[in-house]
């Protein structure tokens, strides 16, 4: 009897504690945000929040307001969707609020790497020095020679004819943004003396482009991959390109390449100083890739696309950047070389960079998560004071708190070229409720993890759409086409995509 006494305690303990991991005990304390732990045990909302974030967190935000806790696959995360808070949350000391925790689980599953503690500031200190400031000026010459490598390697030779080409546009932005920037930073195939510099030019043509198209079959599994949700097939696919690309970017074959980027050789040494072993270090170059070449060639396309689709945008980005080329005496005639885009020249397009920013502000959706490591107050801008709770995930979305809200900027979903710039070339002010925003619009992050290569993607999206403005008319195939749809399972991991691709074509202006 003693012995069936002892086996039922312990299945009850049992079944308790399990209930206990699963949520099921966790109850609202009075100074917490309102929770809301939906229906399945443990699991929560997590299949509402994969199918649909954006739909799953407005449905909750009109249900609880602009604070609120939902269980998601084991965890709790605090979402705030009050503008005027983020400041104290991005602010807030990594002792309270973390976003390494998430962030080192995230690239150990999606990349195989083993983050370090020193990572974040060998990132931010490589970053500052080679993507920013001077640095920036040398990448970006870097880019330049690549864009036009991959572009306009024919025009010298008058191969290309004033006749419309025609193709898909986000797989036309994609390749050609993605393999400039590939090259520009890990590095091209060495050669000796003239003779052999345009055979050099041709393989790096070619093995970008294989690059590129394994790059895409592991960029279309990744949100999957993020979630732990890829069927068996597709594992073994993760798992085959992620050995490839520890391969293709390994440190050994780094030697092997001319002109690789101080930003990628000092993370390198950098890592190796800090004890990092090489097969880790070629991991690190794999999500160096993704970090640096996943968000950019998508929204490229979108900004062309929302061109092109806006007569009135696209003869105003147009005009400016042919003035910048005229007064910079790079403007392009019949005969005349390609023109070569210098970063002073880049900072001379308040237009172009408002166009920028607003297909930034239509297509860029993070989701940004700090865990909570202690009890930490925060105070909305109603003056309601919520205590969040130690272990708990804290997450914004910008995309639906700040970007799409209609108090902040009007229509929304109408693609405004020139939101973000005032008549006189400044920038403007956004606000809400009668107070002005420090943050209205946040493609890139912010606080200690905003994006450390946010100018660098800025200025390769700019060097390919100006090349592009430049030397082409461009035009929809279907002057009437619809705005593709976008891939909803990608919400929170950068730039959207298109669920279809647009044609479009393009000949030689002059």
């Amino acid at each position: 009897m003693a012995l069936w006494v002892t086996l039922l305690c312990t299945l009850i303990v049992s079944l308790l504690g399990g209930l206990y991991l699963l949520g099921m005990f966790r109850r609202r304390r009075p100074d917490e945000p309102p929770l809301d732990k939906g229906t399945i045990p443990w699991l929560g909302y997590l299949l509402d929040f994969r199918k649909d974030s954006s739909e799953f967190l407005k449905r909750m935000q009109r249900k609880h307001g602009d604070i609120f806790t939902v269980l998601i696959g084991g965890y709790y995360f605090t979402f705030v969707m009050d503008p005027f808070c983020f400041g104290a949350i991005v602010k807030e000391s990594r002792s309270k609020l973390d976003f390494r925790a998430f962030a080192s689980k995230l690239v150990l599953q999606v990349f195989g790497y083993k983050a370090i503690k020193a990572n974040h500031s060998i990132i931010h200190s490589s970053s500052t020095k080679h993507l920013m400031g001077d640095g920036l000026t040398v990448m970006t010459q870097a880019t330049m020679e690549n864009f036009q490598k991959l572009m306009l390697c024919n025009l010298s030779s008058g191969e290309e004819k004033r006749v419309w080409q025609e193709d898909s546009l986000f797989y036309y932005c994609y390749n050609i943004v993605f393999r400039a920037g590939y090259l520009a930073l890990y590095g091209s195939e060495p050669h000796q003396g003239a003779d052999n510099k345009e055979k050099a030019n041709e393989q790096d043509r070619i093995h970008s482009n294989q690059v590129f198209h394994e790059f895409r079959k592991y960029d279309r599994l990744f949100p999957r991959l993020a979630y732990a949700m890829l069927p068996p097939k597709d594992k073994i696919e993760a798992e085959r390109l992620k050995r490839l690309f520890w391969s293709v970017l390994s440190v050994k074959k780094s030697w092997q390449k001319d002109n690789i980027s101080g930003w990628i050789s000092d993370q390198n040494q950098l890592l190796a100083e800090n004890g990092v072993p090489e097969y880790m270090r070629d991991r690190f170059m794999f999500m160096l890739l993704w970090a640096s070449q996943g968000n950019t060639g998508p929204t490229a396309f979108w900004l062309l696309f929302y061109l092109m689709k806006h007569p009135e945008a696209m003869k105003a980005v147009k005009e400016e950047v042919d003035k910048v080329s005229r007064e910079n005496g790079q403007e392009v005639k019949a005969g005349s070389p390609p023109i070569n885009i210098t970063r002073d020249m880049l900072n001379q397009t308040p237009i172009l960079d408002s166009a920028v920013e607003e297909t930034l502000r239509l297509v860029a959706a993070p989701i940004l998560v700090r865990a909570v490591l202690q009890d930490t107050s925060l105070k909305t801008s109603s003056g309601t004071e919520y205590t969040l709770r130690k272990g708990d995930r804290l997450a914004l979305f910008p995309h639906i708190s700040v970007q799409m809200n209609p108090e902040i900027h009007p229509e929304p979903h109408e693609f405004r070229y020139d939101r973000f710039v005032n008549p006189d070339g400044t920038k403007k002010d956004f606000y809400k409720n009668g107070k002005r925003l420090k943050y209205f619009n946040m493609p890139w992050g912010a606080g200690v993890s905003i994006c450390p290569g946010r100018f660098f993607a800025t200025a390769e999206i700019k060097l390919f759409v100006f090349l592009m403005l430049s030397h082409y008319d461009l035009e929809l195939v279907n002057r009437e086409e619809e705005i593709p749809a976008i891939d909803v399972s990608r919400w929170g991991f950068g730039t959207m995509q298109p669920v279809r691709d647009v044609r479009f074509r393009y000949r030689l202006r002059f």
